[in-house]
């Protein structure tokens, strides 16, 4: 009995070992278990903060974004369809694919002495931007505004009376008509605009002369009339003069010197060149406030679509080259005003076609050919009528000011 008794006292300490162990590495397991839990915890933290970062982030981006949609929408836009373009139907094939690879846009500076007046008046500026859709080179043509061109329903008139008979529809289909091309895209500003941009970027600093800066002090007035600021007189001229957007847009209007409208187009080249360099470069921020500050001042074919996919493109666009068209002209009285004539119209089309495209050896349309012939017989001014020579007026790219346009004699 006490044999059995004796196993049975072993068998209890045996058995209560055997329990001790067991509970220390349940209890050992047990703390491995916590400390994985907590490590599971932490890394589930960790991915609730990740993705309330990213959602913040996309919420910012969304709000931004419908910030642009809002401010996009304001913009007055009116889209022009190629069956109102007025678009030459005789152009041939192959020039229809060569413009493919082009997007041209049609830039019209009105002075309607008024702000956000867009249905009349006259263009003060006429401009062609025409993009290389696999480059992103822009190249610059002024249309001289007192072109002699056909303006339509049988008119020929000055190019900037197009716009006052029938608004941005008859400019556009006045320059396709003309100059075989295929515009369907337009933006149109006034003075207010401008100012607002120019001001929005901080100035522009600009090489000018003293009858320029005469000159702006003179006539900033009509802006300021129109804007309602007081704007201070240019004090110095020079190298690297800031202008304020009153008086950098009074600058761009300058025509009451030497070069006339040849080179008060000049001047509007260099201004727009400026306010594209200073916009590559500037912050979000500041392009926000430019949006804010023109979005009521400007009319436009772009939609929103279009004006973010050319924004978001920005930096890849660089001025190639600007030219004022026509290439060969001289002035003659027509319709009881001081006319620039085209001479002749047909192969001033085939450089404006050679220089926008390299489309070497162009043949213009026929309907460009009978406009030809009729500006010829209204103005008697044929090719081997004496000239003007504005090769001196033509390239701006790198000017920042007059002064510094590329003479025709420099080499490249």
């Amino acid at each position: 009995m006490a044999g059995a008794g004796n196993r049975s006292t072993t068998g209890s300490r045996n058995t209560g070992k055997r329990n001790g162990a067991n509970s220390a590495g349940r209890a050992q397991s047990g703390g491995r278990g916590g400390g994985s839990q907590k490590n599971r915890r932490r890394r589930k933290r960790k991915r609730r903060l990740i993705l309330l970062a990213f959602e913040a982030l996309l919420l910012v981006i969304l709000l931004l974004a419908a910030y642009f949609m809002v401010i996009l929408n304001k913009i007055e836009y009116e889209g022009l369809d190629s069956s109102e373009a007025g678009i030459n139907e005789d152009l041939d094939e192959g020039t229809i694919i060569t413009l493919e690879g082009y997007t041209n846009i049609a830039l019209f500076g009105l002075d309607n002495r008024s702000s956000n007046n867009y249905g009349g008046g006259n263009s003060d500026v006429i401009m062609i931007a025409s993009i290389n859709n696999r480059t992103k080179d822009v190249k610059l043509v002024s249309v001289y505004r007192d072109t002699c061109l056909s303006i339509g329903e049988g008119s020929y008139r000055k190019a900037n009376a197009a716009y006052a008979r029938g608004g941005v529809k008859q400019a556009v289909q006045m320059l396709n008509s003309n100059l075989d091309l295929d515009i369907t895209e337009y933006i149109c500003v006034d003075w207010a605009a401008m100012v607002e941009v120019i001001d929005a970027l901080g100035g522009l600093d600009l090489d000018i002369t003293e009858g320029e800066m005469r000159q702006i002090n003179k006539y900033k007035k009509d802006v300021d009339k129109v804007t309602g600021l007081v704007t201070p007189e240019v004090t110095q001229y020079g190298a690297s003069i800031h202008l304020d957007g009153t008086q950098a847009t009074t600058y761009a209007r300058i025509r009451k010197l030497a070069g006339d409208d040849f080179k008060r187009a000049s001047r509007q080249r260099i201004v727009l060149q400026a306010m594209l360099d200073k916009a590559k470069k500037a912050d979000v921020g500041t392009l926000l406030a430019i949006v804010n500050a023109v979005v009521d001042d400007i009319s436009t074919s772009l939609t929103t679509n279009e004006i973010l996919a050319l924004a978001k493109d920005i930096q890849s666009y660089s001025i190639e080259s600007t030219t004022g068209f026509p290439f060969d002209l001289t002035t003659a009285t027509v319709n009881g005003g001081d006319t620039v004539v085209p001479a002749e119209l047909t192969n001033n089309v085939e450089e404006l076609h050679e220089y926008m495209f390299g489309a070497t050896g162009y043949i213009p349309s026929q309907t460009v050919r009978m406009i030809s012939d009729t500006i010829v017989q209204k103005t008697g001014v044929t090719v081997n009528s004496s000239l003007i020579n504005t090769d001196d007026y033509n390239e701006t790219v790198g000017a920042t000011g007059t002064d510094s346009i590329k003479k025709s004699t420099e080499s490249n």
